[in-house]
């Protein structure tokens, strides 16, 4: 799956002088993008219409309005496009101020389409992965110089490190066996390591 590149972004294109103006959201629940959606209908409500599609949970979630266009017209499309990208946790609003040319049905799924498509050429995408997520404990000793060196590591993500009796770092990595290993090392074998689920990241 992917992700936009950015948290916002906005395009607009032309279609029989109607202004088809598209702007995309990343949104991490169904809650954020109907509140997107309201603000965004409030803020644009002179326009003719807000329509709407979103992707939530690695694709396995998704709605679509048409906003008052004809049925299967905006949404559907728009949709399609999202998915057809593999992209998740996005929301795109296709805000349409009609310019007197009716579009036939044919023509407002291109214009719907082709307005999110050329939102997510603009905005950029990325890859995003679920790694495996540790819990690890070490000494304050070694923690100053594995908190430097996991910084610099691309195949880590260091997600939160807490500092109480002992130093527990929470990191996402690539490659489980390897990592263990280099705590180990690091740490002369006194690392205590428990798995912590998974982490999704962008790569």
């Amino acid at each position: 799956m992917r992700t936009l590149a950015v948290a916002s972004a906005e395009t607009e294109t032309v279609v029989n002088r109607s202004r088809f103006v598209c702007t995309l959201y990343r949104v991490g629940s169904d809650a954020e993008a109907r509140e997107r959606i309201g603000a965004h209908r409030r803020l644009h409500w002179e326009a003719s219409h807000n329509c709407t599609a979103y992707v939530l949970d690695d694709g396995q979630s998704a709605r679509s309005s048409d906003d008052g266009e004809p049925a299967g017209t905006a949404g559907v499309p728009m949709l399609e496009v999202l998915r057809g990208r593999g992209l998740t946790d996005v929301l795109a609003v296709v805000t349409r101020y009609f310019g007197g040319v009716k579009l036939g049905a044919g023509g407002l799924v291109r214009a719907y389409g082709g307005a999110v498509s050329a939102a997510v050429d603009a905005a950029g995408t990325v890859e995003l992965a679920h790694w495996q997520r540790l819990t690890v404990r070490v000494d304050y000793g070694p923690a100053g110089s594995i908190e430097g060196l996991l910084r610099l590591r691309e195949d880590v993500r260091l997600v939160n490190v807490e500092f109480g009796a002992e130093v527990v770092f929470d990191v996402a990595c690539s490659d489980v066996e390897l990592l263990v290993d280099w705590f180990a090392s690091q740490s002369a074998g006194a690392a205590e390591v428990e798995p912590a689920g998974t982490f999704r990241v962008e790569l």
